[in-house]
């Protein structure tokens, strides 16, 4: 997937911004793997029979845009967006239907942690399509499924419309926003919708006892301030600060960090993933670690050159993690029940060196 502004190419800024499905210009988002029978599901983790409970449907589920009848257990789900084919394959189910990873993917525009899963379950790659011009309604409609997952998405209503006439649809939780649910909170929701509340709840308590085991071995993380954002000196918005309510520093929080106080004390109070802040104030951003993502080293050394940007106090301190690997960037920014053991592994140690450092100044 691209990082998605909208779709391609800015994260790109907003999407990384803002992830979508459609967008990053999005940050994230679909290619042609082969042919899915949607009948393949392995045992969820911590289920003990992998399945759905007998005669648990029809069910009604309630979400931000309405409440969906499930008529029966779903046998072919479709998924929109990112996150959400991380965590129904994680619960047990292989999707017959995801968007193309064309940002942050392998060469199979999957994921590497979806395929070691995927491989894992003994599942068939799933269909994909491209959300590279918005949600691929004519695809996903081809694809006859009888449930749409999109529990972490920015559907409106008339794109949710849209998909519940193909389909028994979910959008995000209740009490959630656009691109702004928890893994946690997805993993809840999807859980209802396939009956399989209690697979749903022992995933949680495996992958946050990953995180909490994380925190513990590196105690440089607990109490270290941080603010994660993206910096580009040729962007109209040069400096944009995810805020609480992104998944980014969700997943920085869990691992003991902290955002730092000039995050919290001016982020949006309508819950807005991320703010804009001025480049003549960035000697304000104080943090012990600044965290952004880049399409290559030549646009972190023109930040580090830039006479406004470069005072930005971590990037001065040397307690800057540039991040220019896209499937690192991606592990975050899509944080899901697969992607974040994969990123404590490849993503977490550059964090810990900033944090160490940081408390040697």
């Amino acid at each position: 997937m691209t990082p998605r502004t909208t779709a391609s190419g800015s994260l790109a800024r907003r999407s990384l911004l803002g992830a979508g499905a459609a967008g990053m210009a999005a940050l994230l988002a679909a290619c042609t793997t082969g042919p899915s029978t949607g009948d393949s599901a392995g045992t969820a983790a911590g289920s003990s029979d992998g399945g759905a409970a007998a005669g648990s449907y029809p069910r009604t589920v309630k979400h931000a845009l309405g409440e969906t009848v499930i008529p029966a257990e779903p046998k072919r789900v479709v998924t929109i967006s990112w996150v959400n084919p991380d965590v129904v394959l994680a619960l047990g189910v292989v999707p017959v239907g995801v968007e193309s990873v064309t940002w942050g993917g392998n060469d199979a525009k999957s994921t590497d942690w979806f395929d070691a899963e995927l491989e894992k379950q003994g599942g068939t790659a799933p269909e994909q399509f491209s959300a590279t011009d918005g949600i691929a309604t004519d695809a996903i409609a081809a694809l006859t499924p009888d449930l749409i997952v999109a529990a972490y998405s920015g559907l409106d209503a008339e794109q949710y419309a849209a998909l519940e006439a193909i389909a028994p649809t979910l959008a995000y939780p209740e009490g959630s926003g656009p691109w702004s649910t928890s893994w946690q909170d997805s993993v809840t929701l999807v859980g209802e919708a396939l009956a399989r509340e209690d697979a749903a709840a022992a995933l949680i308590e495996d992958v946050e006892g990953a995180m909490s085991t994380a925190a513990a071995d590196n105690p440089a993380l607990e109490g270290t301030t941080f603010i994660y954002g993206t910096i580009d000196p040729t962007a109209a918005d040069q400096i944009s600060i995810y805020t609480d309510a992104d998944n980014r520093p969700k997943f920085l929080q869990q691992l003991g960090m902290v955002n730092a106080p000039v995050v919290t004390e001016n982020q949006p109070a309508d819950g807005a993933f991320f703010m804009s802040w001025s480049a003549e104030k960035a000697d304000e951003l104080v943090s012990d670690v600044l965290l952004s993502w880049f399409n290559d080293a030549a646009a972190v050394d023109a930040v580090v050159a830039d006479p406004l940007l470069g005072q930005i106090p971590a990037i001065k301190n040397g307690t800057f993690v540039a991040q220019s690997d896209a499937a690192e960037v991606l592990s975050i920014s899509a944080a899901s029940p697969l992607s974040i053991p994969w990123a404590i592994e490849n993503v977490v140690p550059e964090i810990v060196a900033a944090a160490q450092k940081s408390k040697s100044l």
